[in-house]
């Protein structure tokens, strides 16, 4: 199995690192990729800035290698299920590839349907990242709100060199509840995308088209259950 990386930044450097010898090819602005190159691989892991998706997007595409995007700040263009199904491939979209966050997306669903009970409830969600991170809110903190489906205050908070620090809080008149979510190390979003990169290669059940990272843990847990 070898995997290629496009972005070698702070994430991107830790994916190159744990791939090891699975490493096919390091692409950054030095060494950009090419679609022969590409295709020299299994699966191609992206972690590039939003602002950088349409450079590299065209040549993905047209490499017919799955890929695993990390990026966020980008605005993904109408119909692209079909034309990642027309190139015949597989591509998985996170905001986020820690593994824990579908936890975390699962219990807000909880707390959302709980809350339908409690007396006026407010939503907050904030965000805390390095101070190099481009987009703010975070793309992490735009799904939580989305997995929420309520009106909530995101708010963002750019500090040193966070990895990255998630908080709901559903405040009432006499209660507040808080769910946390803090990255520890920045091999949380390495090894999920590696996992979300080997999953594109060798499961079977997976046809053509784009997959959030969500639906494919969700598929793999089902499918976990049924074996």
């Amino acid at each position: 199995m070898k995997i290629s990386v496009i972005g070698t930044g702070k994430t991107g450097s830790k994916v190159v690192e744990m791939l090891g010898d699975n490493l096919a090819h390091a692409f950054d602005e030095n060494n950009p990729p090419t679609v022969e190159k590409l295709r020299q691989s299994d699966a191609i892991i992206i972690f590039v800035p939003g602002d950088a998706v349409p450079e590299i997007f065209d040549m993905v595409l047209e490499s017919g290698v799955p890929a695993a995007w990390g990026s966020t700040g980008y605005e993904w263009p109408q119909g692209l299920d079909e034309k990642v199904k027309t190139a015949n491939t597989k591509w998985v979209l996170a905001t986020n590839f820690s593994l824990g966050m579908n936890i975390i997306r699962n219990a807000i669903r909880e707390l959302s349907s709980g809350s339908n009970i409690l007396n006026n409830p407010s939503f907050n969600i904030h965000e805390i990242h390095h101070i190099h991170k481009k987009d703010a809110p975070s793309g992490t903190a735009l799904s939580w709100k989305e997995w929420l489906e309520k009106e909530a205050e995101v708010t963002s908070e750019r500090e040193g060199d966070v990895n990255g620090i998630h908080e709901l809080t559903i405040t009432t008149a006499t209660e507040k509840i808080k769910l946390t979510h803090e990255a520890l190390d920045r091999s949380i979003f390495a090894e999920g995308a590696i996992w979300a990169a080997e999953q594109l290669i060798k499961r079977v059940s997976l046809t053509s088209g784009v997959y959030t990272f969500g639906e494919l843990f969700d598929l793999v847990i089902k499918e976990s259950r049924n074996d």
